[in-house]
């Protein structure tokens, strides 16, 4: 089995810039984190346009949604933002893919100490290679199903809604 991942942008892909005093997006942190992570597993990364997912657009969905019907692994991880990391699920969720479709994202940018990225990274990997096809969101050690899921901003947590 080969994994896909797709970097969509969130928190997780942040980089603290010094100079301006604000989180801003550079590359990627995606291959050093897979790097660090010393994954064995098959896989192909897809770098889409980095974005907030405050940010995101209708458009911007339907381009994940693209790379998720074009891609031939069955199993793929996508990094996005928290914030409306519900509202992609969703679209991907109504298209009834045939693959199993983590989203994750990290409430800590993977850069700063302290991130939950890297575990909520992994933890993604490794449910998108054992969960039945459909859409799913895994954060916190937690998985949700697609329409099942909120965050609770006040705790920084995923939950059932």
């Amino acid at each position: 089995m080969t994994l896909r991942i797709i970097a969509s942008g969130g928190t997780f892909d942040k980089h603290y810039d010094a100079i301006a005093g604000q989180l801003v997006f550079g590359a990627s942190h995606l291959p050093a984190a897979l790097l660090r992570s010393r994954m064995t597993q098959a896989h192909t990364l897809e770098v889409l346009p980095l974005l907030d997912s405050l940010d995101m657009q209708d458009a911007d969905r339907q381009r994940l949604l693209a790379s998720c019907r074009k891609a031939p692994e069955a199993a793929i991880v996508i990094i996005h933002g928290t914030d409306t990391m519900r509202e992609s699920a969703a679209v991907l969720g109504a298209a009834a893919l045939d693959k199993t479709v983590i989203l994750t994202g990290a409430m800590i940018p993977y850069e700063i100490a302290g991130s939950d990225a890297l575990f909520n990274l992994g933890f993604a990997i490794g449910v998108a290679q054992t969960l039945p096809a459909g859409v799913y969101v895994a954060m916190n050690g937690r998985v949700f199903d697609w329409d099942k899921v909120s965050k609770n901003r006040s705790a920084g947590v995923f939950e059932v809604c």
